[in-house]
């Protein structure tokens, strides 16, 4: 499994700010240790080319952020500082999940150990989302004409409205968020699928609302390839999330699909999304369990 990480780039941020930036490279530490990954299957990731980015993104707002000459404004709602070294970090998420998605359409599966900022809106960054790669990839593979159709399937706790707008135009990708419906984003935006959930929604709630609208989303996009943001802040401990997975859940969750994927043929490149949990290792032990889901269906791919 050729899995892309983007933690070779640090991003220097201001004391006690509420972003877990460190979890990336623990993360990468885990899963070598448990030898769910091997070094020969790590890759860091190469940034993405800015045609790419353009492909999603206004000019003028892809030349701010190169540039740092973003206002003050746009910068509250993005959540991070401007450095050369966020705008680096930033490219490689992307490129990170454009090469996850080319390896997942040689080999049924692929991922990445950053991305699913599913925030990022053609003109502006949100809730620590600069660059959407999530539409960015799949805008990129649609133009080179690598898949037709193309499902984004976001299950960060989160709803993915950068998304939603970013692609309601382009018909060949379907979007399907199932999410917290009174958590952030407080004013939502039209996925081709979006699910809200109630807050302290279960397990087994979760699970029931999940297979219905996997099975429509696969059913109105007949999609080549799904781009799965595999977001973990639906877990009860997550200080963002207000739902009340455990573990246990999440993996179930994983397995639903990664199975559906793996059963139908369908290529799935998998991102990594929200994760916020106090101590942050209980996040990452919930990222864990996406590549042990993922390593019990595919095995050594």
């Amino acid at each position: 499994m050729q899995v892309y990480y983007a933690d070779h780039h640090a991003v220097p941020l201001p004391a006690g700010h509420r972003f877990p930036m460190a979890k990336y490279a623990l993360l990468k530490q885990w899963l070598l240790e448990r030898k769910l990954l091997t070094p020969a299957e790590l890759f860091p990731s190469d940034p993405a080319p800015l045609e790419a980015v353009r492909l999603a993104h206004t000019p003028e707002y892809v030349d701010g952020v190169m540039s740092g000459s973003l206002s003050p404004k746009l910068l509250r709602g993005l959540g991070f500082p401007w450095s050369k070294e966020l705008v680096a970090r930033s490219l490689a998420s992307v490129g990170g999940t454009l090469s996850a998605a080319r390896a997942a359409l040689r080999d049924g599966i692929a991922g990445n150990l950053a991305g699913g900022t599913h925030h990022a809106y053609p003109d502006r960054g949100e809730g620590f989302c600069v660059f959407n790669d999530l539409g960015i990839t799949a805008l990129k593979l649609l133009k080179e004409a690598l898949v037709q159709r193309v499902l984004i399937l976001d299950l960060d706790v989160h709803q993915g409205n950068g998304t939603a707008v970013m692609l309601a135009a382009e018909p060949r990708a379907f979007t399907c968020s199932l999410h917290g419906q009174k958590n952030y984003p407080f004013q939502k935006e039209q996925s081709d699928l979006d699910v809200g959930l109630p807050d302290g929604t279960s397990d087994d709630e979760y699970l029931t609302a999940l297979r219905p609208a996997l099975a429509l989303s696969l059913q109105k996009s007949r999609p080549q390839l799904i781009l799965y943001q595999a977001g973990v802040d639906a877990l009860k401990r997550d200080r963002f999330g207000r739902l009340a997975l455990t573990h246990a859940g999440l993996a179930e969750r994983d397995r639903l699909v990664l199975q559906t994927a793996h059963s139908q043929g369908i290529p799935i490149a998998l991102t990594l999304g929200g994760g916020y949990a106090e101590p942050i290792e209980a996040s990452v032990l919930a990222y864990v369990g996406t590549y042990q889901v993922a390593r019990e269906i595919y095995g050594n791919v």
